[in-house]
């Protein structure tokens, strides 16, 4: 009489069958390829776009403060100036005869540039020479009859594009720099 097996094919003797694996299923594979590719996307959107976001929020907070100066000179009568430096920017308040500063927990306190951001301050097409002292005269100045000093002021950082706050007498906005107006 013949041996019976316990095989569930006819005739193949039995095989045992191991559960481990040997690699990684191509599903497996395709997964992790899709999530590895998604992450690189949010890391270089968030790192290409970084350098431009910082530029255009200095801009923007440049032109929102100067703004805030111009009015608050034009309301309360008195000139306000701003002195532009390679390290910042401070508003300075027209008392009597002189400049003096706000106070520290002022609107109008003292700002610092955002590091390594490059500055350059243009009034009627010229070079304005930036100091570094917080104690200069103004290169700028918001008039109390709501006039302020014309000019262009280009921020730069890195190889992100570079942003422009332009002002003439009645008018202050932000753009692209290269961008027409």
């Amino acid at each position: 009489m013949r041996e019976s097996t316990a095989s569930p094919t006819r005739g193949f003797p039995l095989i045992a069958k191991t559960c481990s694996s040997r690699g990684f299923t191509l599903i497996e594979i395709l997964v992790v390829v899709a999530i590895v590719g998604v992450i690189a996307l949010v890391v270089t959107l968030s790192v290409t776009g970084s350098g431009e976001r910082q530029v255009r929020r200095e801009a923007e907070r440049f032109e929102a403060l100067v703004g805030q100066a111009c009015e608050q000179a034009e309301l309360g009568g008195r000139e306000i100036g701003i002195v532009v430096g390679d390290g910042g920017y401070a508003f300075r308040l027209m008392g009597g005869n002189d400049w003096v500063d706000f106070p520290p927990e002022s609107v109008l306190r003292p700002r610092q540039w955002v590091g390594g951001l490059s500055v350059v301050l243009t009034r009627e097409g010229r070079l304005v020479d930036l100091g570094t002292s917080s104690d200069a005269t103004p290169q700028l100045v918001c008039f109390s009859s709501g006039e302020r000093t014309p000019f262009a002021l280009t921020l730069a950082l890195g190889d992100a594009p570079r942003f422009r706050v332009v002002a003439d007498e009645t008018t202050l906005r932000t753009e692209r720099a290269g961008a027409k107006p």
